[in-house]
């Protein structure tokens, strides 16, 4: 599952949320639901009896929950129980509370939000934008990092019309793809930048982006090209278009005399970016 997580507020109660952006859903923390609706003071045994009560539920508990990484309260990433819309409408089912019908509206209310946003991908962009620029970023680095997210977005949609629907699967293709023109999967990327919780892409630099970019699009083109039917001959295109990447990428390492492939990360040059202001704060492309 590819996470954007979020917290969002019930009458002031914390609901942790996780959006993701491959299958295009919210998942909701069970946990936080349940507790808002009975005001438990130990949400896990609740749980324990609600499922017991209910046997319809309970059997198909593995299916409408899913394992999902979370915050908690000690601000550390956890796999949390979490479900999206239509599991916790099944959940919200099994429990008596008078506030059932408020959060459900609450939760459409959410939901409806995002809707909105894949309507017009244009309020996505706007409010990515104002994000980053918040944090600090340049709008030359912005303006690679959107492009790099249109571009991610036709490559999943490509792979979902190839038939790959399961975020395992989508995880797998884009490790094949980032270690063809990397040498690393992004697991091994995101150590090598000293990388936690943190979003590889949003900690790139221009040519890191630049080259994930050449490699997704590759993949995206050879995919229409070939129509690919099965998660192998996905994985081989996969690895086709990382190695054009690759390609690239070691004709600039033989101009340049070095690795273009940095420990460098956002967090290094954004504090700059904060007292010089303006693009010129970023290192040059060379550098980047």
């Amino acid at each position: 599952m590819n996470e954007n997580l979020a917290i969002q507020l019930f009458e002031n109660k914390k609901v942790r949320v996780a959006w993701d952006a491959e299958q295009e859903k919210y998942y909701f923390s069970v946990a936080d639901i349940v507790e808002i609706l009975t005001d438990s003071t130990d949400v896990k045994q609740y749980i324990k009896r609600m499922r017991a009560r209910d046997p319809e539920l309970n059997l198909r508990w593995g299916t409408i929950c899913t394992p999902t990484r979370m915050m908690a309260a000690d601000g550390k990433i956890y796999k949390t129980q979490a479900a999206d819309l239509e599991g916790i409408f099944r959940i919200i089912q099994s429990i008596p509370s008078k506030k059932a019908e408020p959060v459900k509206q609450w939760l459409a209310e959410v939901g409806s939000q995002r809707i909105d946003q894949m309507i017009d991908p244009e309020l996505t962009f706007q409010m990515a934008v104002e994000d980053y620029r918040r944090q600090g970023y340049s709008d030359k680095w912005i303006n690679e990092r959107m492009r790099s997210i249109e571009m991610r977005k036709e490559l999943t949609d490509e792979w979902h019309r190839s038939g790959v629907h399961d975020s395992k699967d989508f995880a797998i293709l884009t490790n094949v793809l980032t270690k063809a023109w990397s040498g690393m999967t992004t697991g091994e990327y995101k150590r090598y930048k000293g990388l936690t919780k943190e979003n590889l892409r949003d900690n790139m630099t221009n040519i890191e982006l630049a080259l994930n970019t050449l490699a997704e699009v590759a993949t995206t083109e050879y995919s229409r090209q070939s129509n690919p039917q099965t998660m192998a001959e996905n994985e081989r295109i996969a690895k086709e278009g990382g190695d054009v990447a690759r390609e690239a990428r070691q004709t600039m390492e033989r101009r340049l005399g070095r690795s273009v492939v940095s420990q460098e990360r956002a967090s290094d040059y954004i504090k700059a970016v904060g007292k010089q202001g303006g693009d010129n704060a970023l290192p040059t492309a060379d550098k980047d």
